[in-house]
């Protein structure tokens, strides 16, 4: 980048003028860029001495682009940001707080936060890489490069939702550009318009490696034509340059004029980490950047101006420097994280009541008494539930491929948007890590998505998403947010349609703290299921079963939940304990009926719930039948059925009178014959031979 000319007095007071400055809001600006150097220098420092423990990443040399964009944002818009955040979060915390007791404050539970203690924002859960303030409007940020960029989209999409002139302001870095969230997230946000700002901070390297050795464009913000939204280029050292563009922007967004790319030129003084030793950069280049250094360009700007001095620098330093050795004091003085606080803050509590466990057992027992007369399909209750949802909670909307005119790939949400309108149920480009990147930022910002994800074998693309966004923000930021959102897809085999549309892929999905797993097998579990889903505070992966959309069961008429982690008992027995869930239901109770001629009486368990598993259903049923059979149309290999059997080792070895049995599907992917997948996959016959076994 050519070094950019000094202003004149002239065009300094004219951008003054422009953007309606006063004196006071520019020398605020000023203390924000010197307390986020002095934030950064201070925990370099600490790096050094190795008080300061994991990685952190500075952002020393960049605090124009923070500065800057979030002077030009209402206090009640939000923000999301990167693994290099420390500005953005200084920036937007001290924006927030309205005294100096208050700002004060904020830095206090910054420099805490980075340094692991409790009483930082995040409880130490966080450090340097997750600091976020949701209160405040600070959604957090993300150790995964480009990971916050759907995220916003979420955000943004909650806000044109909800009908709000709140803007989002997404922070992201060069490298992120190269992603796909980058690509997925600004198409999915000017495809729909959403009020949402993206600034590239461009320091020149991903690592170690030069922008211009991974794009063939020069400038992040050219790619902006190939979403039809505007693209602007900035000085990243100047922090009236990077407002003005970034409140244009700001203003267009909160017009309803969508989405805004912005790449400010920037240069991080340090290397990408603490370990970096940038053998990569010349020491000339180094000294090009330094010599365009935001604190010396915005105190230059204003002491040309005449609204600062030399001593008034040198003052406003010191009060810099105090403030940091407070907020030093503050955080040597804060206790370390709580050893009790290991196992908190994974999941939002339960709303789950008394109630509700009461119905769900009487409901199952007048099932089984055959009292319950009304049938519909499974794929029916799936759309009931969604439904009385979307009546009774306007924040409940739905998004994903085909979810409208088709239904989904189902057909589980057809009739849906002719009564609820494309504004609750959305279509959505084909975008798994989008979709439900979008769903994890529309939850945090107060609305109850319901995503499709149109086959489970998919939900690998939105991994990141899921995992690290969706399942981990809750602990990450301590607790201070909620992500209530639904993923629903559909799994397993049967259709003959090959390895990447038969997969039962669960047990990805259970390894992850703070995602639950629900796998219904009858259309009253799925209703009752589904709607419990929508109204937990938690994410959810809703995983429905291909050959289930048709099959027909007793559904009360009656408004009903059913609460997580109770397994149903499908059939009683006295010789056998056969656990499953899912299809596998189904071909269980056939077995049954078959041994049942044999004089083998077995107790068909369905977990419903894979996570939180219920255990207790499962030991007290082997207490009684001394035998177990598991069963699963997953890979034999890591099946959730092997964490099954591990937890009845540990909690139920003793009541066993002989080894327990799994039956899977073989360790290949699902074929397409249907006489190969049919043997890859249990069937009846197989069932029946486990159960046999498990009685010889």
């Amino acid at each position: 980048m050519p070094e950019a000319a000094q202003k004149t007095v002239a065009e300094i007071s004219a951008i003054i003028e422009e953007q309606e400055l006063t004196k006071e809001q520019l020398i605020n600006y000023l203390r924000q860029v010197m307390e986020i150097r002095a934030l950064e220098m201070n925990i370099s420092k600490l790096l050094g001495k190795a008080v300061l423990k994991g990685a952190s990443h500075l952002y020393a040399g960049e605090e124009a682009v923070a500065v800057g964009a979030i002077s030009a944002l209402q206090d009640n818009d939000l923000v999301t940001s990167t693994h290099r955040g420390h500005g953005h979060a200084h920036a937007h915390g001290d924006s927030a707080a309205k005294t100096p007791a208050e700002k004060q404050a904020h830095f206090n539970k910054m420099m805490a936060e980075v340094l692991g203690k409790s009483g930082g924002y995040c409880k130490g859960k966080g450090g340097s890489m997750h600091i976020a303030d949701v209160d405040h409007g600070n959604l957090g940020a993300t150790g995964i490069v480009g990971g916050n960029l759907p995220v916003a989209v979420g955000a943004a999409l909650a806000q044109k939702l909800k009908g709000t002139d709140r803007v989002v302001l997404c922070f992201f870095g060069d490298g992120a550009s190269n992603t796909g969230n980058f690509h997925e997230a600004l198409n999915m946000a000017s495809v729909w318009g959403l009020p949402v700002v993206f600034v590239a901070e461009n320091n020149l390297y991903g690592m170690s490696v030069p922008f211009a050795k991974a794009s063939k464009l020069p400038n992040i913000a050219d790619r902006a034509c190939a979403y039809g939204i505007p693209g602007e280029v900035v000085d990243g050292m100047d922090v009236l340059e990077v407002r003005g563009a970034v409140a244009k922007a700001v203003e267009r967004a909160r017009k309803g004029e969508g989405p805004t790319l912005i790449e400010a030129k920037t240069y991080r003084y340090f290397g990408h980490s603490h370990s970096d030793p940038r053998a990569y950069r010349t020491k000339e280049e180094e000294a090009f950047w330094k010599d365009r250094d935001p604190i010396q360009v915005l105190s230059d700007q204003l002491m040309k101006i005449k609204y600062l001095n030399e001593d008034e620098f040198d003052t406003l330093d010191e009060t810099v420097q105090k403030k940091l050795d407070t907020a030093m004091e503050y955080s040597e003085a804060s206790a370390p994280a709580d050893p009790k606080e290991l196992a908190t803050d994974v999941f939002a509590p339960s709303k789950f009541t008394q109630g509700d466990y009461e119905k769900d057992e009487a409901f199952r027992k007048a099932i089984r008494e055959g009292k319950v007369e009304r049938e519909i399909a499974y794929s029916q209750a799936l759309v009931e539930a969604m439904r009385e949802e979307m009546q009774r909670d306007p924040n409940v909307f739905i998004m994903g491929e085909d979810v409208g005119l088709y239904g989904g790939a189902y057909g589980a949400t057809r009739g849906l948007m002719d009564e609820f309108g494309a504004q609750r149920v959305l279509d959505t480009p084909i975008s798994e890590a989008t979709i439900s990147g979008a769903a994890v930022g529309a939850a945090m910002a107060g609305m109850r998505p319901i995503a499709e994800i149109m086959y489970v074998d998919f939900t690998p693309l939105a991994m990141d998403q899921i995992a690290n966004q969706g399942a981990k923000n809750r602990y990450m930021f301590g607790g201070k947010t909620s992500v209530p959102m639904v993923l629903r897809t559909e799994g397993g085999a049967g259709r003959a349609i090959a390895a990447h549309h038969s997969q039962s892929l669960e047990s990805l999905w259970t390894h992850f703290p703070g995602i639950y797993v629900v796998m219904p097998s009858t259309p009253y579990d799925a209703k009752g299921l589904l709607k419990a889903a929508i109204r937990d505070d938690n994410p959810v992966m809703f995983i429905e079963h291909k050959m289930l959309y048709k099959e027909k069961g007793p559904v009360p008429e009656e408004d009903y939940i059913i609460p997580f982690g109770v397994a149903d008992i499908k059939r009683t027995g006295k010789d056998i304990t056969l656990v499953t869930y899912s299809r596998m239901v189904l071909r269980a109770l056939e077995a049954a009926e078959i041994l049942a001629k044999e004089g083998i009486d077995v107790e068909v368990v369905d977990l419903r719930t894979l996570n939180p598993l219920d255990i207790d259903t499962v030991v007290g049923s082997i207490q009684k039948t001394h035998r177990f059979v598991g069963v699963t149309e997953a890979y034999e290999n890591t099946s959730f059925i092997n964490e099954v059997m591990v937890q009845i080792n540990e909690k139920a070895f003793d009541w066993l009178d002989g080894e327990m049995i799994r039956v899977a599907a073989a360790n290949v992917p699902v074929p397409r014959a249907e006489v190969l997948e049919d043997l890859a996959i249990p069937n009846v016959s197989r069932i029946v031979e486990a159960c046999r076994k498990a009685v010889s």
